[in-house]
C-alpha cells in the first residue's frame, strides 16, 4: 500500500480527496492535516510514502513544509496539489524538493497516477504550467526583498515591517523600492499583488 499524507485547509476538499484516493486499491490516506505547521509532525508520526500538499495553508505554506520534509522525512516524496498554477510556485516547489506539481482542476485518475509515479521516482508536472514556468524565467526578487514584501502583505507601515524582519527602516525602504522597480509597479501593495500573482511570494 502507498501511504499518503494529505494537507488541505478546506475540509470538504480534504474529505473528498481522501475518499477518492481511498477508493484506489493500492493507496491509503494515513494522515490528514488542515494547517501547514501540522505537516512535518504528522509526517514524522505517520511515516507516509507521499505527502500531497496544498500551497496556501494557515500557519505555514506547503512549500516551506516541503523543504522541511526533504531533510526530516527523506523517504517521503512530495506532490504539490494547488488551485494556483503560478510559474513562480512551480519553480519554488522544485527548489524545495517536490517531486510533482499538479493543479486541482485535473481528473482524479491523474492524481492517483501521479502519486504512483512520484513514488516510483518520477517527476510529475502539469505540462501547461511547466511551459509557462520556463517562459516566465526565475523570480527577479532577492530573498530579502521577498521577506520585506511578505511582511508588507497586510498593509503594515515601514516601522512595522522593519520590526518584523529585524532591519532598519531605511533598509526596508530600499528593499521595498527595489521590489517595486523589479515588479514594474507603483507602490508596495501593487508589488505584493504582482509578486503573489507570479508565485514569487
Amino acid at each position: 500500500m502507498i501511504r499518503v499524507l494529505l494537507a488541505e485547509d478546506q475540509g470538504m476538499m480534504r474529505g473528498a480527496l481522501a475518499l477518492l484516493l481511498g477508493l484506489e486499491e493500492d493507496i491509503e490516506v494515513v494522515a490528514q492535516v488542515a494547517a501547514g505547521d501540522e505537516i512535518v509532525p504528522a509526517a514524522l508520526e505517520a511515516r507516509p510514502d507521499v505527502a500531497l500538499l496544498d500551497i496556501e495553508l494557515p500557519g505555514r505554506s506547503g512549500l516551506d513544509a516541503a523543504a522541511d520534509l526533504r531533510t526530516r522525512c527523506p523517504g517521503c516524496r512530495v506532490l504539490i496539489l494547488t488551485t494556483f498554477g503560478r510559474p513562480g510556485y512551480l519553480r519554488r516547489a522544485m527548489e524545495a524538493g517536490a517531486a510533482g506539481f499538479l493543479v486541482k482542476d485535473g481528473p482524479v485518475e491523474e492524481l492517483a497516477a501521479a502519486v504512483r509515479r512520484v513514488l516510483a521516482g518520477e517527476t510529475v508536472i502539469d505540462p501547461a504550467l511547466a511551459a509557462a514556468a520556463l517562459s516566465a524565467g526565475p523570480s527577479p526578487l532577492t530573498a530579502r526583498e521577498v521577506d520585506v514584501l511578505g511582511a508588507a502583505v497586510d498593509g503594515a507601515t515601514v516601522a512595522d515591517i522593519a520590526a518584523r524582519v529585524h532591519l532598519s527602516e531605511s533598509t526596508v525602504r530600499n528593499y521595498l523600492s527595489s521590489a517595486i522597480g523589479k515588479t514594474g509597479t507603483r507602490n508596495r501593495m501593487e508589488a505584493v499583488r504582482a509578486a503573489r500573482r507570479q508565485g514569487w511570494l
